[in-house]
This record gives C-alpha cells, structure tokens and sequence, in this order.
C-alpha cells in the first residue's frame, strides 16, 4: 500500500478522510472550503460514492504547506463497502456531526472505529466538527460533552456553521498543522538515524 508522507519543495500531501452521517454538512463543509467560501449548496444533494478535491493550506511561521486531498464521503450505509476500500490509510481524520441532531453525534464513535480500522494503529491526528452552531436554537449537543469526547478520542475538536461561513476553514488547518508537525516529527526522528 501506497502511503503519501512525500515532502517536494517544502509541500507535504495528506489524505484526508471526511466522515459522518447524512446531512450534517460534510460535503457543504469541503465545497466551502475548496472554493474559500464562494459556494454554499442551499438544497441537499445525497453524496454517493466518494468525491476528491484538493486544496493547499500554508503553514503559519514557516514557508512549508501541506496539500490536503479531501475525500468527501458518503454518510449512508449503503455505500459502506465502497468507502472501506477508498479509506484505506488515511493521514488525518475529519468526522462531522450535527449539533441538533444528537444521533449524528453518536454516531461519531462508529464513523472513528471505522477509520483508526483503516489506519491499522499508526497514530493519526483528527478533529471532531460540530456543524450548525447557527441553529442555536435546536441545539442538543453541548460544546462541552463534544469536547471532552474528542479529547478522550485523540481528536482536536471546533465548531463551525458552514451555512453563516463561521469557522469553516478551521477543521482543515487544524488537521493541515498537525499532519504537519507530525510529519516534521518523523522526518527529525529519521535524520537521526542516519
């Protein structure tokens, strides 16, 4: 298996896996973020399969950057196989739920069990989204209990709402930096060696 930690002119290349339920915003989340916030899809279009987009994120204090290639998922069952084999050795992780939505926060757990399967026990930085702070509201999953979950996972968390352009550029600097840092790691722990 192919795994990209290639660093040419100073860029390094991360595989990002997005994950989540339907409807919690994953692929209005990327799209947003892949056209640096010119597009929000007002109507709901169901992801089948998986869609790859690509962004460079510069890496703040240094002249290094890291291209993140966004896989951007399929949050229904039905497309389970297909997303195993696509998945396969992600570099960092990105799981979206729904604040209003407490299933799609649940759910969390399996959709992180489904990806550290992928990563077969290579650590690997992640953050948990909560999506839709905007609708206040309705909210039934508290920032908090979020948090704390995220924490006890190995997972940076945030909380965004794609539709009012608030925070949606974080979860991919957050993974862009850690991948990033970690890579930096390896690469030190290598030299040292030779």
């Amino acid at each position: 298996k192919f795994k990209l930690w290639t660093w040419l002119n100073q860029r390094a290349f991360s595989f990002i896996c997005d994950a989540g339920d339907s409807t919690v915003g994953k692929t209005a989340l990327i799209q947003m973020f892949c056209n640096d916030g010119a597009h929000f899809q007002k109507n709901y279009t169901l992801t089948v399969g998986v869609e790859l987009l690509m962004k460079t994120v510069p890496i703040p204090g240094t002249n290094d950057s890291v291209e993140l290639f966004l896989f951007d998922s399929a949050g229904k069952e039905l497309f389970s196989e297909i997303l195993d084999k696509l998945w396969e050795q992600p570099n960092a992780l990105c799981i979206v739920y729904d604040v209003t939505n407490e299933q799609s926060f649940n759910n969390s757990a399996k959709w992180l069990e489904r990806l550290r399967i992928q990563t077969s026990g290579i650590h690997t930085p992640g953050v948990l989204v909560g999506n839709k702070i905007d609708l206040s509201d309705r909210r039934v999953v508290e920032r908090k209990q979020a948090q704390q979950w995220a924490e006890a996972n190995g997972l940076e968390y945030c909380e965004i709402s794609v539709k009012e352009m608030e925070n949606f550029e974080v979860p991919f600097h957050i993974v862009a930096n850690s991948f990033h840092r970690l890579y930096k790691e390896k690469v030190e722990i290598f030299h040292s060696l030779v």
